[in-house]
């Protein structure tokens, strides 16, 4: 009688050594995917915040390139148009203020190179990630540049 309890109880054993490896696997599987996903969603949203820093400063840039020095314009007879170069950094921060950035970026944005004929712009956007802030939280920086030109004719 006393061996067929001690069959009984490693017949028990050995159906209990598999059990958990399937909840492991679950486990691993579930945690390759979030990280998967976070890495999904946030490189969605840092292209989608590039494209917004390239719209804001192609915008800027025109923006700047509006303020025409009429003088100049009158003396010409409308066949050159110059830009008021000289103003280009407070119309870019004065567009990026109204644009919503954060004073930081709107410190950190401003006109690359400006003259009579164009300008070039430069737009910085701050963003912390969404998934991946779990594990990075440091916010992220992206650039926006653009170039506007005067054109008569």
């Amino acid at each position: 009688m006393p061996e067929r309890a001690g069959s009984r109880l490693r017949d028990r054993l050995a159906a209990c050594d598999d059990s958990g490896s399937g909840a492991a696997a679950v486990i691993m599987f579930a945690l390759l995917f979030m990280v998967l996903a976070a890495f999904v969603v946030d490189g969605g949203l840092s292209i989608s915040q590039r494209e917004r820093a390239a719209d804001i400063a192609e915008q800027a840039a025109r923006y700047a390139a509006q303020d025409i020095d009429e003088e100049a314009l009158r003396e010409s007879q409308g066949r050159n148009a110059p830009i008021n170069y000289e103003n280009c950094p407070s119309r870019v921060h004065e567009f990026a203020t109204r644009s919503g950035l954060s004073a930081a970026d709107v410190a950190a944005s401003g006109c690359v190179s400006a003259s009579a004929q164009q300008v070039e712009v430069r737009i910085r956007l701050t963003y912390r990630p969404v998934l991946t802030g779990l594990f990075y939280s440091a916010p992220l920086t992206v650039h926006g540049t653009a170039t506007a030109e005067s054109v008569t004719g």
